[in-house]
């Protein structure tokens, strides 16, 4: 690019140096020439009196020597009798009609011109004077105005050179700053941003490649979350499976645990139907409109979560509750995404706490959310910073149970609480906003009296 400027800008002040300095440089020409024949008329001038006064040849040819062009040997004059004093150069032929004619004339001689003018005498004879120009004195200081010209072009052509050159190195710079990050994010560095400098058009890729960059880093960190959270999901129902196998194997004859194993099955297939599903549903683009989410009810969710979990809480011995579930809750999410949730923090309770830990479930109604409170009589958490953080929630967990249960909740504005539960382990607060926040009282009470104040003026 900077090669391709910089023979650019060559040309194009080429062409503007040449456009004036051929026209200067022939119009020095055309200066010189006529100041030449200019100093030569006025040395022939100078004679036209002698002539006027005398016809005495030795006079004449007193006065020839007196001109510098005469000293010079450059100046004749063709007296009416045939007399020549000086030195002659023009041609017999430019003499005769220079005569005719009667007026200041130049002709070519050799190695110049010459400038022949008339001079009528008293006696009506014309008289001739000649002056001689040589090339040197027609074309004096031309040669060092081409010269001059010449390196006043070169410099401009320099100059727009190293101007062009400039400017496309900033241009190049920023361009290489864009073929280096978008190198470095083709290499995997998510990381790699740019600089917007240069022109416009560049500060507007740069910026287009950044907000492009930033995209791409979203929706690969949301296809990892979104991978982390269904495979979680296969936890449970393989979890289930699993024991229902183990006691099958211990009771070949148990009806009901091949009932829940086919149950656990069933719900497999699901959550892995559900996986391909997500994998292959397109990531959304900025401005376009999310689909609405359907609600469910939260209390009959939790029935059918916790009818599945009874049996497994039966085979461990563990005594659980189940209080505020007899009405519906209607909460703003998909009934499969709570069940995700009430899957996870129920596997915790499993998973975390030894075999004939009590539990116990609680559904709370409030006037802008709705709560799902889970307590347990086990050890508790004893880092609760660190089980909110993803993948730090302890030995054999991948740290994904907590992450989608406060996912859930923050996506319909609410809130997931971790504490200690009356029963002494573990108290886990999932709350689901059902209605829009409220303004605080005192905004609402300073809006009414602003238009109050308002309506007053307006009267």
């Amino acid at each position: 690019m900077r090669t391709a400027l910089a023979r650019i800008a060559t040309a194009v002040t080429a062409m503007v140096a040449l456009s004036f300095v051929v026209p200067l440089g022939l119009l020095n020409g055309q200066m010189a020439r006529d100041r030449a024949l200019t100093a030569a008329e006025r040395q022939a001038a100078s004679l036209v009196p002698v002539l006027t006064v005398t016809g005495d040849p030795a006079a004449l040819d007193d006065a020839v020597g007196s001109v510098p062009a005469g000293t010079a040997g450059r100046l004749a004059l063709h007296l009416p009798t045939g007399e020549v004093l000086g030195s002659p150069h023009a041609p017999t032929a430019d003499l005769d009609a220079a005569r005719r004619q009667g007026r200041t004339s130049t002709v070519a001689a050799p190695g110049g011109r010459v400038l022949l003018r008339p001079v009528l005498l008293e006696a009506g004879q014309p008289a001739l004077i000649e002056v001689y120009v040589p090339q040197e004195e027609l074309s004096r200081g031309v040669a060092e105005s081409w010269l001059i010209l010449a390196l006043v072009a070169l410099a401009l052509v320099l100059v727009s050179v190293a101007m062009a050159d400039r400017l496309a190195k900033r241009v190049v710079r920023a361009a290489d700053r864009l073929v280096h990050a978008v190198t470095h994010v083709a290499a995997g560095d998510l990381a790699a941003r740019v600089d917007p400098q240069g022109p416009a058009e560049l500060r507007a890729a740069g910026e287009a490649f950044n907000h492009m960059a930033d995209r791409l880093s979203r929706l690969l960190a949301a296809e990892r979350e979104a991978g982390a959270d269904l495979s979680h999901r296969l936890r449970t129902p393989l979890t289930a499976l699993r024991v229902d196998l183990d006691g099958l194997a211990a009771n070949p004859g148990d009806l009901s645990r091949l009932a829940q194993s086919r149950s656990a099955l069933e719900r497999l297939e699901t959550a892995v139907d559900d996986i391909i599903a997500a994998a292959r549903r397109p990531a959304g683009t900025p401005g376009t409109p999310a689909a609405p989410v359907a609600g469910c009810d939260a209390a009959e969710v939790v029935r059918g979560r916790l009818l599945f979990w009874s049996a497994l809480a039966e085979d461990q011995d563990r005594d659980w509750d189940l209080a505020g579930a007899d009405g519906p809750a209607p909460v703003p999410v998909a009934e499969a995404d709570l069940a995700a949730a009430l899957d996870a923090l129920m596997g915790n309770i499993f998973r975390h706490t030894p075999h004939g830990t009590a539990f116990r479930l609680t559904v709370h109604r409030g006037r802008h959310s709705t709560g799902l409170l889970f307590s347990d009589a086990g050890p508790g958490i004893a880092d609760v910073g660190a089980a909110l953080r993803r993948g730090a929630s302890g030995a054999g967990s991948t740290g994904l149970g907590l992450d989608i249960a406060r996912r859930l909740a923050e996506s319909t504005g609410g809130s997931l609480r971790v504490g200690t539960s009356p029963l002494g382990g573990a108290h886990i607060e999932l709350w689901l906003r059902t209605a829009p926040k409220p303004a605080p009282r005192r905004s609402a009470r300073r809006a009414e009296r602003r238009a109050g104040r308002q309506s007053q003026r307006s009267k």
